[in-house]
């Protein structure tokens, strides 16, 4: 197209031009079929393109990876079966042995668990734990040479924002790519290679699929660099399905829909909740008060997610008693979908860090996490205000 299009535009329309007749038809078969033993041989042999086996890829899935590059902005991009597989994917491609990761102390608790219990015994990397919003501490953690730097774009669930811009400049300047797992800003808030980054990861199970019917993830990155994450995922087997695919495509052509109701909800929210009694603190980027509003407002466009975490009086117990008191937000496991959850991070998402960690993360024990869906926001607001009332 010869303008520059809309949101909307081009949530729905990315990637339908992959180039392939068979792209934008469900194929769930999970073996190709060709017309002579020379042409089979020559597509396992890469000298033509062609379908061989489902672990391999699928039309069907390589137009939705081809959507969610569009989106990002990047050169390629690689469907996986979770988040998971494409964090861990990236990591394995982009890290030698005994190589050296920074990563984000407010990274995703299995995220953090992965690189600790598995990534570092196994490959002998050395990993480095930061607050990523404090920019010296992170400048002086590379000081020695860094392969990887790896942040959340929105961290989840405590909201803080990374600088992109300032956290490429150190990773580059000591030899290292900046990885980012953009889950929670979606690549409408942000997208994070234009800020510098070198991968962006996924969970597309969250907001890029909105209505938690899909388990997948995605890695998006230059040519060079989802080709080696590719063979990683053959080789693991972590390649998502054509069912799958499918149904997260449909999803995103309502991507710029539902992320606009749910952060103008969550902002809703979450000024309706500040200077409550039973609330402690509501530290959300989209209040002005927030420390980060001002680099959350440049780098998220104006919009601040739909992850809202809360602070409940009482700590621990004062957090499951409001969860236990919802009654139309719902207690559930994912975040993104159009209907609203709630969950309690320190004993559910993040419940492999330590009570030192936690805090240092951002997440006291009283916080609670709300994914704010697609509901209208009085019936949200009612929701919160007769739970509360409860926790007397």
């Amino acid at each position: 197209m010869d303008w520059e299009q809309g949101p909307s535009t081009r949530a729905i329309h990315a990637g339908s031009q992959a180039g392939d007749d068979a792209v934008g038809s469900l194929r769930r078969s999970v073996i190709g079929r060709f017309d002579s033993s020379r042409r089979f041989a020559a597509v396992m042999a890469g000298e033509e393109e062609g379908y061989l086996y489902g672990r391999l890829g699928n039309p069907t899935v390589l137009e939705t990876a081809s959507a969610i590059a569009e989106l990002e902005g990047a050169g390629a991009c690689e469907l996986t079966a979770s988040g998971m597989a494409a964090i861990h994917a990236t990591l394995v491609a982009l890290l030698p042995n005994g190589g050296h990761l920074v990563q984000a102390i407010q990274a995703y608790g299995n995220a953090a668990s992965l690189i600790r219990d598995t990534i570092a015994p196994r490959f002998g990397v050395r990993v480095t734990v930061v607050d990523i919003t404090d920019l010296a501490a992170v400048e002086a953690a590379c000081g020695g040479g860094v392969n990887v730097v790896y942040c959340e774009t929105i961290a989840n669930p405590g909201g803080v924002v990374a600088d992109l811009a300032a956290l490429a400049a150190i990773a580059h300047g000591a030899g290292g790519r900046l990885v980012v797992d953009s889950t929670l800003a979606t690549p409408l808030l942000c997208r994070p290679l234009a800020h510098g980054a070198d991968v962006v990861v996924h969970s597309a199970t969250k907001f890029l699929n909105g209505h938690h019917d899909v388990t997948a993830g995605a890695v998006c990155a230059d040519r060079a660099t989802i080709d080696s994450v590719h063979r990683i995922i053959v080789d693991t087997g972590g390649i998502a399905d054509p069912d799958s695919a499918w149904l997260l495509r449909r999803g995103m052509r309502t991507l710029s829909l539902r992320v606009d109701r749910q952060c103008a909800t969550a902002l809703t929210l979450a000024r309706w909740l500040v200077g409550r009694p039973e609330i402690v603190a509501v530290p959300y980027t989209g209040l002005p008060e927030h420390r980060q509003h001002g680099l959350a407002a440049r780098l998220l466009d104006g919009r601040f997610g739909a992850v809202l975490p809360v602070e409940v009086r009482g700590g621990r117990a004062g957090g499951e008693a409001l969860m236990d008191a919802t009654r139309l937000i719902e207690r559930v496991t994912s975040i993104g979908g159009v209907s609203s959850g709630i969950s309690h991070p320190a004993s559910t998402s993040h419940r492999q860090l330590s009570e030192d960690d936690l805090l240092l993360a951002g997440i006291p024990p009283g916080l609670v996490r709300i994914a704010v869906g697609c509901e209208d926001a009085d019936d949200l607001i009612a929701d919160l205000a007769q739970a509360l009332a409860q926790l007397g």
